[in-house]
Parts: structure tokens; C-alpha cells; sequence
């Protein structure tokens, strides 16, 4: 039988730093995709913010904290990590995007029935899902 030998402590090291500047490239592509989206309609800001999160938390502490320290990013980051909630403003913002979404797809699109009513569906599904999402406690 044949033992395999335990990796170096060097090689585990190495792999852990790989590991952290993946995770930590992720978080600044996701950030950069939700800067993009302030300024191009429909492509949704908070969401990549939250997607990078947990990136940074796995990578770097400053970056995560920085993240939620945001002035304009971090209260809602912070309700969604502590209650898993979504702010009003938040959910009628997502509302009326999805609604525009839609619009703009039927239009530019021109669907058949069987496409429309499963687009239709599909989000009619999340925006109940985000409607569904508690408020934060600080919000009331």
C-alpha cells in the first residue's frame, strides 16, 4: 500500500494566497460590474455588491468591511447579512426595473405568446420573492 505524502506547509500557504486573490479579483470584478450599473439602466448595483461580499470576506477584511461601511451600499448590505431583508425603496425599485424590463422586451423582442408568458412568469416569480422579503427592523 502506498502512503501519499503530506503536502509542504509552504505549498499549502501558496495555495491558500491563491485561493484569497481569487476570491478577491471575483469581489473587484462584481464590484465593478455594480459600479457599471449606477450609470446603465436595468443592470442592478446592490445585487453584485452583495454578490462581492462574501468574496471579500473569504480574502480581505478591509475590502468586506470597507463594503459594508459604504454610504450608499452599506445599509442595505448590512440589513440583508443581519435579517436577510430588503428595504422598501429597494423592492419597488426592483419592481419597477423588472416591469421596465419586461416592457422593453416585448417591445424590442416582439415574443411569441409561449416566450412572453414564461419571461412574464419567471419574473412575476422573483418580484414576488423580493416582495416577499422582510423590511429591516430599522426601517419599521
Amino acid at each position: 500500500m502506498r502512503v501519499l505524502a503530506e503536502p509542504a506547509t509552504e505549498d499549502l500557504v501558496r495555495r491558500g494566497r491563491v485561493a484569497r486573490a481569487g476570491w478577491m479579483l471575483l469581489g473587484l470584478v462584481l464590484v465593478g460590474i455594480g459600479l457599471i450599473g449606477i450609470f446603465v439602466p436595468l443592470l442592478p448595483t446592490t445585487d453584485f455588491m452583495l454578490l462581492a461580499l462574501p468574496c471579500f470576506a473569504r480574502s480581505s477584511p478591509r475590502l468586506e468591511a470597507w463594503l459594508l461601511n459604504h454610504p450608499r451600499f452599506g445599509p442595505a448590505l448590512q440589513a440583508w447579512q443581519r435579517e436577510r431583508a430588503v428595504p422598501r425603496r429597494a423592492k419597488r425599485m426592483a419592481w419597477i426595473g423588472m416591469a421596465l424590463g419586461y416592457a422593453l422586451f416585448w417591445l424590442h423582442v416582439r415574443p411569441g405568446w409561449l416566450l412572453s408568458i414564461g419571461v412574464a412568469a419567471f419574473m412575476l416569480f422573483w418580484a414576488t420573492w423580493i416582495g416577499r422579503r422582510p423590511e429591516p427592523e430599522a426601517e419599521g
